[in-house]
């Protein structure tokens, strides 16, 4: 009769052994994987979504909102790297960008973070990570494109709203959004208008775009209207 066969373990230099090679991931399921991220260039702007970690709740209170404007102020004044358009979700934040490439957007999406993270936690009274993962980056190619990234970061609470069957009323924008500094509305009340030219008079929160496809090129698909609610987005 044959004896049963053994496995050999071997403890020395090579082998097998219980428990070797990379340990497996808890987090199979992350939305953001770790690969290689997309070039970046002036010519192209960028869509950029980050995630907060669930413990922290919602990012739409009056203080947090306070402390994330602030970064954005800061952000205006960087060089190689402009927040465009953002909105402040519950849970996210989404932006357009510019950088002159991508060591550039990383720098400049890091120091967001950072004044984020530490204005968050000191608010919170906390240490650690504020957000669940590595930002997301979408890059922009088309004026198409461009449009559906303006309108989806702009109007992006009209559209969770909507989702749930809340109806907003007409000629409503969101508080917590780059709006006033948005230049492609096309039927924005004159009480919006008065109240936009009020918030530019301010800290400048948004940056002026550069890129040709910010500029001009998304224009050719038509402005935004106040009331529209954007399809989903690829970001």
């Amino acid at each position: 009769m044959k004896r049963p066969q053994q496995r050999i373990i071997a403890f020395g230099w090579g082998g097998w052994r219980p428990g070797a090679g990379r340990p497996r991931s808890t987090r199979r399921n992350k939305i953001v994987l770790h690969r290689r991220r997309p070039d970046v260039s002036a010519r192209n702007p960028v869509h950029v979504t980050l995630k907060l970690r669930a413990e922290l709740h919602s990012l739409r209170t009056q203080e947090r909102v306070q402390v994330i404007r602030a970064a954005f102020i800061t952000a205006c004044k960087g060089d190689g790297f402009r927040i465009i358009d953002w909105s402040i979700q519950s849970s996210h934040i989404h932006l357009v960008v510019e950088a002159d490439g991508n060591a550039q957007l990383s720098r400049g999406m890091k120091g967001f973070c950072v004044r984020v993270a530490r204005g968050l936690n000191r608010l919170a009274g906390r240490n650690g990570p504020v957000f669940a993962e590595r930002y997301h980056v979408h890059v922009l190619s088309t004026p198409s494109e461009t449009r559906a990234a303006r309108c989806y970061v702009i109007q992006n609470r009209r559209r969770h709203l909507a989702q749930i069957g809340r109806r907003l009323r007409r000629g409503w924008v969101d508080p917590h959004s780059s709006w006033a500094f948005f230049d492609g509305w096309h039927d924005l009340p004159p009480r919006l208008e008065n109240m936009a030219a009020a918030e530019r008079k301010g800290p400048l929160l948004a940056a002026r775009p550069q890129s040709w496809l910010l500029r001009v090129g998304w224009r050719r698909s038509g402005l935004v209207s106040v009331n529209e609610i954007p399809a989903a987005c690829r970001s």
